[in-house]
């Protein structure tokens, strides 16, 4: 589901005039310290979708004129958009406090669309607030908050379950970009596991998979040189893998290899998620005897397969070696990933135990996280 960050203008993004509280005129107009330099990495980097939400009291009256707000208003979104900060949309209450209002701050009446659209995971969303009205707000959502305010002053909470919600009090916006990016970082390592399952009229298939895991594993393909392969999968990129196969080998193997390579890549696609903080490349080459393999891996969204692996023989085990080079292709196909393998040697047994255990080790140097939380991709999609 996806996230929000819902952020507050006056005393978080911009500072607020100390007399009128009101941004009237583009000679008030003071973006908040690193505000700017942090929403940026927040937007380029978090998969969070940015939200205004501002209380601006009596917008459009004699007592604040709208020719006097939006001027700086529209400077304000053009300086941030032209960092690449971009809101998915900014809800303005016009109304005064004594009006009670539903769709005034703390209430939730101004976000009425997002509760009732079903796509949105407030319990993982924050909002982001100078005043304790925005931490009463995330409280009615369900959410949680980050307080722009010095955490030395005391704080009175009318609600005490309201500072529950609370996860980061500061005055700097780049402790609120390290608190989010820490946050992201965390919840991905927990969650890189997939469980997917692929039937059809050939082959019924079940795998569930664990990135972070400690090499153990549980392969039932129906083919014993196959499972021997993905065993060696598992044990050398140090994942947790489970495979339930039945496919119709009184066919033949075609479909049951097939689908298993479909169904893995599938797995790490979603394992993968957005990609965010992974290394993205892999390479590795090794021995096996007199056979040598070397794998390169590019998690890159775009599928492509260089293949260079001979064979002396037509069979190892119960796989025909032809298969091999389908598997790798309807693996990259279905992970979208760039694969270059190549291998020699003169035993095919060696061969293709080198190709996979290669393959491991490529692919483990390629979804390792690294220190950062960012895409690694100038494109800003994987």
């Amino acid at each position: 589901m996806k996230r929000l960050l819902l952020i507050d203008r006056d005393g978080t993004l911009i500072i607020e005039p100390p007399v009128d509280f009101q941004v009237d005129s583009l000679a008030k107009l003071e973006f908040y310290p690193k505000v700017i330099s942090n929403l940026a990495k927040i937007a380029r980097e978090l998969p969070y979708e940015l939200l205004m939400v501002t209380n601006q009291d009596g917008l459009g009256t004699e007592s604040f004129p709208e020719e006097n707000f939006w001027p700086a208003h529209h400077k304000m979104l053009t300086t941030f958009a032209n960092e690449g900060i971009a809101f998915r949309d900014v809800l303005i209450d016009r109304s005064f406090p004594h009006e009670n209002s539903p769709t005034r701050k703390p209430k939730t009446g101004l976000l009425t669309p997002y509760l009732k659209a079903g796509e949105y995971d407030f319990t993982r969303s924050f909002v982001i607030g100078d005043r304790l009205t925005d931490m009463e707000l995330a409280y009615n959502l369900g959410a949680r908050g980050i307080l722009i305010h010095n955490p030395i002053h005391d704080l009175s909470f009318s609600n005490p379950a309201v500072e529950n919600v609370i996860e980061l009090i500061t005055t700097d916006w780049e402790e609120v970009y390290q608190f989010l990016a820490l946050e992201e970082q965390a919840y991905s390592r927990q969650f890189r596991n997939a469980s997917i399952v692929r039937k059809t009229n050939e082959t019924q298939i079940q795998i569930d998979l664990e990135l972070d895991g400690q090499a153990k594993y549980d392969i039932n393909s129906g083919l014993d040189f196959l499972d021997h392969l993905l065993e060696q999968f598992a044990k050398h990129s140090r994942i947790n893998l489970k495979i339930d196969a039945q496919g119709d080998l009184h066919i033949d193997e075609h479909h049951t290899v097939e689908d298993v390579a479909i169904t893995l890549g599938e797995a790490f696609t979603k394992a993968l998620g957005s990609k965010r903080g992974i290394e993205r490349y892999g390479f590795f080459i090794l021995p096996m005897d007199e056979a040598q393999a070397q794998v390169a891996i590019d998690f890159s969204g775009r599928s492509y397969l260089v293949w260079d692996v001979p064979f002396s023989r037509e069979r190892v085990g119960d796989v025909p070696t032809e298969l091999f080079e389908h598997f790798f292709k309807s693996f990259s196909d279905n992970c979208k990933c760039t694969l270059h393998i190549k291998a020699e040697g003169k035993n095919a047994h060696h061969v293709i135990e080198a190709v996979f255990k290669s393959f491991a080790r490529a692919c483990k140097l390629a979804f390792q996280r690294t220190e950062y939380g960012d895409l690694p991709s100038t494109k800003g999609v994987l």
